[in-house]
């Protein structure tokens, strides 16, 4: 835990100023002028993704720690990593970047708000009560948005030099979303093999039946193809590191971090594919 306690929040709050330094005011405006697409995003993943995560808890009989891991998974928003491969597939990069942008900023709010209500819901009692929501969406305020907006400040007085880079940060970016997940597996492998086994089921069912779940939303209410591609990847890819943040700061033990890892994992392995799949049929 020691890593996932130390290194999760300066990772995480790399990776948020890199997301910042790809942003421009038009990313939020975009919003405006093309509410559809956003409105079905934001609809399959701040609302469908938490309600499918807790409706498969339930039928799979998911151990409580097990349990919470997914729902903390299921809140997060979706990572810089859905804004890449939404490009390799083809799909609307802008509507992806808007979606990460904002449901990240909005995640420091929703994420505790999804946390303590699945705590609620499965009642669980020992969870430290001294931690707040209030005291968590602070925590998170100081490692999402506040990087968020350093780098759009960055963005905003060194545009040139940023946008020559924008394939470095990007880069970067996920080489630390990467780095964090291989420490944490290095640190506690012993336990890990045994926790992914019991949690590799139902973080794959969550990944698949919210990526095909994305995919026909969008089909039906999403303007094109490309938006339906990006909403798909938006659904699918979470921010894992963010993620293990919020885990580390309710917990002490390790097994609530292990649906992240397995998530992690596993959504890199099937978006891929998904990708792979689109390049092909296209």
């Amino acid at each position: 835990m020691e890593i996932a306690t130390k290194i999760a929040p300066l990772g995480l709050a790399l990776i948020m100023l890199g997301l910042g330094m790809s942003l421009t005011l038009k990313d939020f405006t975009r919003v405006i002028k093309f509410p559809k697409d956003f409105f079905v995003g934001f609809v399959c993943q701040m609302l469908i993704l938490p309600i499918i995560g807790f409706t498969l808890i339930k039928l799979l009989n998911t151990p409580i720690e097990l349990a919470l891991g997914v729902m903390i998974i299921a809140a997060a928003p979706g990572g810089v990593t859905s804004n890449i491969l939404t490009k390799f597939a083809g799909g609307d990069v802008a509507l992806s970047i808007s979606l990460t942008a904002i449901i990240s900023l909005i995640s420091i709010m929703s994420v505790p708000f999804i946390i303590f209500l699945s705590i609620d819901l499965l009642n669980i009692n020992y969870v430290a009560r001294e931690i707040s929501m209030i005291g968590i969406s602070l925590k998170m305020f100081f490692v999402v948005t506040i990087p968020v907006l350093l780098g759009m400040i960055i963005r905003y007085f060194a545009e040139n030099i940023i946008l020559k880079n924008v394939l470095l940060i990007q880069r970067i970016s996920i080489a630390l979303f990467v780095f964090i997940f291989v420490l944490i597996y290095i640190e506690e492998w012993d336990k890990i093999v045994s926790f992914i086994t019991r949690a590799g089921l139902i973080a794959l069912t969550l990944n698949i039946v919210m990526m095909i779940v994305g995919f026909y939303v969008a089909k039906f209410f999403a303007s094109g193809v490309a938006q339906q591609k990006c909403i798909s990847l938006e659904c699918g890819l979470q921010n894992g590191t963010l993620a293990v943040f919020v885990s580390t700061q309710l917990f002490d033990e390790m097994v609530y971090i292990v649906p992240t890892a397995a998530y992690a994992l596993i959504m890199m392995i099937t978006s891929l594919i998904f990708v792979f799949i689109i390049k092909k049929n296209n």
